[in-house]
């Protein structure tokens, strides 16, 4: 099976914060049970982190498609000064 992963770009600046929906991202494996998923988060953004609204402040490694549709994960900005452009991976 192909994997498929749709995303759009987010602008934050410093100090935002963003929960993750369906429209970003989204992935489908072509099985009948999507929010199996798991995203690993292989290069963590510089100037922030990836957290489970649960437990703010606390960065997460992975989660699951069905915590991005349940609108639990959120990508959080810092304070740095200078921070640019980056991307989650």
């Amino acid at each position: 099976g192909d994997i498929v992963l749709l995303a759009k770009p987010v602008t934050l600046t410093e100090g935002d914060r963003v929960t993750l929906t369906t429209d970003v991202p989204v992935a489908t494996d072509g099985t009948s049970k999507p929010e199996k998923l798991l995203y690993a988060v292989s290069l963590p953004p510089v100037h922030g982190q990836i957290e489970h609204i649960n437990y703010p402040g606390v960065p997460i490694s992975s989660y699951r498609q069905l915590d991005v549709v349940a609108q639990k994960v959120s990508d959080v900005r810092d304070n740095s000064h200078g921070a640019g452009k980056e991307s989650l991976r």
